[in-house]
């Protein structure tokens, strides 16, 4: 059985919601810096001693965002960032450790034509609240399945507006 104890933590239901709210947004800006490729925003997700830790990459967020987006811009043409519902347990009033499904999708193109490279997995997080301001404070991100596949575009070119990059 699922009490409020076990949902809120040592919180109450309002710093509950509230927290939930702010870790919510974190990872959405997470997903969104990410598919922009803005650096920037990826990096305001850690604390700036936050770690992550994904497998080919393992050291400050702030590096990762620079690398990361870096790549992406050169070999992308245009991905989505997905994350399902997340798992979210109160250590304490300022921490919480957060297990997020994300599935990535990276639209990409090489001398026979353009593939999707498909991405399913689970960020596990360490947030951490300091001076009222929830962010990761360590990232392990864990794979649970990936596949390539070739495609033949849909619709004919320019039918939509590209999504932004910076």
């Amino acid at each position: 059985m699922t009490t409020s104890f076990h949902i809120n933590g040592p919180l109450s239901p309002d710093q509950a919601i509230a927290a939930e709210r702010a870790i919510r947004r974190c990872l959405l800006d997470y997903c969104r810096g990410i598919d922009r490729c803005d650096a920037a925003l990826v990096a305001s997700v850690f604390h700036v001693d936050g770690t992550g830790d994904y497998g080919s990459f393992v050291g400050l967020g702030s590096d990762f965002a620079r690398n990361a987006t870096a790549k992406m811009r050169d070999y992308a043409i245009a991905t989505t960032h997905l994350i399902g519902d997340s798992i979210i347990e109160f250590n304490s009033p300022t921490s919480a450790d957060v297990e997020t499904p994300i599935m990535a999708l990276h639209r990409c193109r090489d001398d026979d034509g353009e593939f999707f490279e498909r991405f399913g997995g689970r960020y596990f997080d360490h947030f951490e609240c300091r001076e009222g301001d929830w962010r990761i404070a360590h990232r392990k991100l864990t794979q649970d399945w990936e596949n390539k596949e070739r495609v033949t575009p849909a619709f004919v070119p320019n039918r939509f507006h590209p999504s932004p990059r910076i």
